[in-house]
């Protein structure tokens, strides 16, 4: 089958798969008692990594999907600080020990967009309450139109070692119709800014399927995005779900790109950066041949959370903040999503988990196979199960649909071994849900389109 052929016929909406089960099947089961006995019971010398979430922005894009709020007070940024700080406190508690980190992530809406002072007290207390190693990777996504010479300044301050850039477009149509103007001057500003001060590994994110994208204009942006010579880049579609993010409801859908124009400006995108001689990394992130994610897909090393393809090899995540999501050997623990109610957890002297899900056998070896068809395109089901000490059976039920996926021309299957071609890699969730045991057709509109 020609693979616009297929991009119709697998035009569906799947899990992003960073991580397994996914978080619609999360429930209250999970809650801040289930959560400190599992941080009691980590190893004392597994390293884990952190991630902390800091939900404002100076102003909303119509396209993010994230859990943020625009913010321009600062009232607001010390309060959620002072509760941050508080929560760190509680978490080290349950632990009971210092345990190493070995990374470290700050994700949004915009991280700096806490008062700079604010931010270096946040990563004291972590490094109080937490034993960083020596080569500890310290990243912050950041957004270029706001982030200062403070800013900045205060992320050298706190050892930050990579800055993720957001970008989206250049195109100023583009950036009008999705309320974020952001010009490559400010753009260049900030790289050169972030470089100046000791901070030498830049990400940035670009996206397809914008309103008013085009084929010409999407490589126009990779081409300039190119130019600030970043280490790594991701390029994501855009997922439009007005009815879960009300503010996409503001992006009208006539002025979306159609799928099969959705397609073709992934590859687009993509014949760019691979162009200027970048690696093609997993599902839709792009490193230079010599930077660590790459040197982990080719050593098979890389792995794939919440913040995407990456190279923290940790059993445990501590999510921090609002909404954050952590994950730990013995399930997932989501904060609550509300400011409020993760404010009043953590006053209460309570850790602020929401819900979450306890994961069994089935569900690790699952998750295991799901992440090697992520990472790596391919995975040997009878080795994977055997690792885990459990029959490939379960697995090897889902035979008859690999055996259409093969048909199509998805994947090579020899009845053991599931490989993605390589002209079909944009369709991996969809061969990757053929082994989610919780996916329903009916829980579609909960996910991004496969494209």
């Amino acid at each position: 089958m020609d693979i616009t052929d297929l991009i119709q016929k697998y035009d569906t909406r799947v899990p992003r798969y960073t991580s397994y089960p996914t978080a619609p099947h999360f429930s209250p089961e999970v809650d801040g008692t289930q959560y400190a006995r599992w941080l009691a019971a980590l190893p004392a010398d597994a390293p884990v990594s952190l991630y902390l979430h800091v939900p404002f922005c100076a102003q909303l894009c119509w396209y993010c999907g994230c859990h943020t709020t625009a913010v321009t007070r600062r009232e607001p940024m010390d309060s959620y600080a002072d509760t941050l700080l508080a929560e760190i406190d509680l978490v080290a508690e349950a632990i009971g020990r210092r345990l190493p980190v070995t990374h470290v992530h700050w994700g949004g809406g915009t991280p700096h967009a806490l008062p700079p002072e604010r931010m270096v007290q946040i990563m004291q207390r972590l490094r109080s309450a937490f034993a960083l190693t020596a080569d500890a990777d310290v990243a912050v996504e950041m957004d270029p139109r706001t982030a200062d010479e403070a800013a900045i300044a205060a992320l050298a301050e706190m050892g930050v070692t990579r800055a993720s850039l957001g970008v989206q477009d250049f195109d100023p149509a583009v950036q009008q119709a999705v309320n974020r103007i952001q010009s490559f001057a400010d753009t260049a500003l900030c790289a050169a800014r972030v470089r100046a001060l000791g901070i030498r590994s830049i990400n940035m994110d670009l996206m397809y399927g914008l309103p008013l994208q085009t084929v010409a204009g999407v490589a126009r942006t990779v081409e300039q995005a190119l130019d600030l010579e970043p280490d790594r880049v991701a390029v994501f579609g855009y997922a439009h779900v007005p009815w879960m993010k009300k503010h996409q409801a503001l992006i009208p859908d006539e002025s979306l790109p159609g799928l099969q124009e959705r397609y073709r400006q992934f590859l687009a995108t993509e014949a760019a950066i691979v162009g200027r001689g970048y690696v093609p990394i997993g599902l839709d992130h792009y490193a230079r041949p010599d930077d660590t994610l790459a040197q982990a897909a080719r050593d098979r090393s890389m792995r794939r959370n919440f913040q995407g393809y990456t190279t923290d090899t940790a059993a445990t995540l501590i999510g921090l903040g609002a909404s954050s999501i952590g994950s730990l050997p013995q399930g997932y623990a989501q904060n609550a999503a509300a400011l409020p109610d993760w404010r009043d957890r953590v006053r209460a002297g309570r850790l602020p988990t929401a819900r979450g899900i306890a994961t069994g056998p089935d569900d690790r070896l699952r998750r295991d196979v799901i992440e090697q068809l992520m990472c790596q395109g391919e995975v040997d089901l009878p080795a994977t199960a055997a690792r885990h000490h459990r029959d490939a059976g379960g697995l090897l039920a889902a035979g008859a649909q690999l055996s259409d996926l093969a048909d199509d021309g998805l994947i090579v299957w020899d009845g053991a071994r599931v490989a993605m071609r390589q002209e079909a890699r944009p369709l991996v969730r969809n061969v990757a849900a053929v082994f989610d045991s919780y996916f329903r057709p009916q829980t579609q509109a909960r996910h991004s389109r496969a494209v």
